[in-house]
């Protein structure tokens, strides 16, 4: 083994450590955490089921259903399951409670609101909104459920604040799969635009932000990107590389006097980059790398657009980003903004690296608090995992931010501590009776994420969420 990679490696191994000093106090926090959420809902059972079920998300359950996690805490699986599943309280105040908190601990005005698609592949046709269509986890067309999710991102961390399940317009028709999976009667088809901008009004005043990003499915709308303006946002789109523009930026021949005055003719985006000279990029360091800082080719001009009704459309600015991936290859990245031309490229750098964290968010809710886990087929029951998913995830954020501030003094990456808790809670964990824990070896996780494996060197402090009333039988 190489002797660089070895004491990188030895760093790694380092860094996952988890001090017991963490876990002091944690079974409070849980507890005075989901209180807030508790007070949303109707009954006294459902703020207990609501604790439990929090807690089974973020434990080491193989798969984070009712199921499971009501064996975990020794309970039968119909309690849980009809308080995902059947129980009539509304998940809408809790989302609203959620990016209240997000806003007010994470909040900075230069944040970004995020918008993102996700699939979760299903088999049959019964789940709603269910049907064969675009999934990108899979990266083709196949059986699945699609939900647009709303990330906020800001110097102090990213988290998931909210999402809308696609609601296609087969099953809007279908009056039999809507009735047999509890839509609402007023619900109907909308266009995953149309649900980002609910969400925008719904929790956007709550979140402090100063840009609105997605990616190019989320772009390629012209109706959006207006839709946007209108409502005095300042966004950074990505789009694909068949976008048709205007370049406003290049040196037009001289009038004649006779005809139309003349015009640049619209070519694709990426043959428009194509033609650029090397000296038209500017080289920008974005970031820290493991090996040297990671660099980036900018260039950006004033365009005009083709809007989805073969119109021009209003100046904008359009962003193309060249990267090199892992592999060694040469990658572009197009986008269309309506902030000034003056603004530096700095600042669309950092607004374009803030649209790649939602799919962290995702990864984090989908690999550590059961996100994709749900085995529910109705509406209410999907919005009731995913809701309380959301707030699993946000809890391991606040430990982890919690971790950083007992480690303040270490020289330790940013994001380490997202690995080291998300490992502890995923060990096997048992609590004895108070302040009298045992210790276990760590167990083997599976990870998506691009760090090495990580297992801890020494046995953590375990412990098992449960609520008071467990502790003291």
């Amino acid at each position: 083994m190489d002797r660089r990679f070895e004491r990188r490696k030895e760093a790694l191994l380092a860094e996952a450590q988890v001090d017991a000093e963490v876990f002091r106090g944690a079974l409070e926090r849980l507890e005075a955490f989901v209180e807030p959420f508790a007070a949303c809902l109707w009954r006294p059972e459902q703020a207990k089921h609501t604790l439990e079920f929090v807690s089974g998300l973020i434990s080491d359950v193989d798969r984070k259903n009712t199921e499971s996690i009501a064996y975990r805490h020794d309970q039968g699986r119909k309690n849980l399951q009809h308080f995902i599943g059947q129980a009539e309280w509304d998940h809408a105040p809790l989302f609203v409670e959620l990016a209240r908190q997000v806003g007010q601990t994470l909040g900075r005005p230069d944040g970004v609101l995020v918008f993102d698609p996700s699939g979760f592949p299903k088999k049959g046709k019964e789940s709603v909104g269910v049907q064969r269509q675009w999934c990108g986890r899979l990266g083709k067309i196949d059986n699945c459920q699609v939900a647009v999710y709303l990330g906020y991102v800001s110097a102090e961390g990213h988290t998931l604040a909210n999402t809308r399940l696609y609601f296609p317009k087969e099953w809007a028709a279908d009056r039999v799969r809507r009735k047999k999976c509890g839509v609402p009667r007023t619900l109907r088809h909308q266009t995953r635009h149309a649900l980002s901008l609910e969400m925008l009004a719904e929790t956007g005043d709550l979140l402090p932000h100063a840009w609105v990003a997605g990616d190019d499915e989320m772009g390629r709308s012209s109706r959006f990107r207006q839709d946007l303006r209108e409502r005095r946002e300042q966004y950074l789109l990505a789009v694909p590389s068949n976008t048709l523009i205007r370049d406003l930026d290049v040196e037009l021949p001289p009038y004649s006097g006779r005809g139309a005055p003349p015009k640049t003719p619209f070519r694709r985006v990426d043959a428009w980059r194509k033609a650029l000279p090397e000296s038209a990029w500017t080289n920008l360091s974005v970031r820290d790398g493991e090996k040297s800082p990671l660099e980036v080719d900018m260039v950006k001009c004033r365009v005009c657009a083709r809007t989805d009704r073969e119109c021009v459309g209003p100046e904008e600015v359009l962003l193309v980003i060249r990267l090199r991936d892992e592999q060694g290859e040469v990658k572009h990245d197009y986008y269309l903004s309506n902030a000034s031309a003056e603004t530096s490229l700095a600042e669309f750098a950092r607004a374009a690296k803030a649209e790649h964290r939602i799919e962290e968010c995702l990864q984090r809710g989908k690999s550590e608090t059961g996100l994709a886990d749900y085995e529910v087929r109705s509406w209410r029951g999907w919005y009731h995992h995913q809701v309380l998913s959301m707030i699993a995830s946000w809890f391991v954020l606040t430990e982890t931010r919690h971790e950083k501030k007992i480690r303040s003094c270490d020289d330790v990456p940013s994001n380490a501590g997202d690995y080291r808790l998300a490992l502890a809670f995923r060990q096997p964990m048992r609590w004895s009776r108070p302040h009298r824990p045992r210790t276990h070896t760590a167990a083997t996780t599976e990870s998506t994420r691009s760090l090495l494996p990580l297992q801890t060197q020494k046995p953590l402090t375990a412990f098992d969420f449960r609520t008071a009333a467990d502790l003291e039988q």
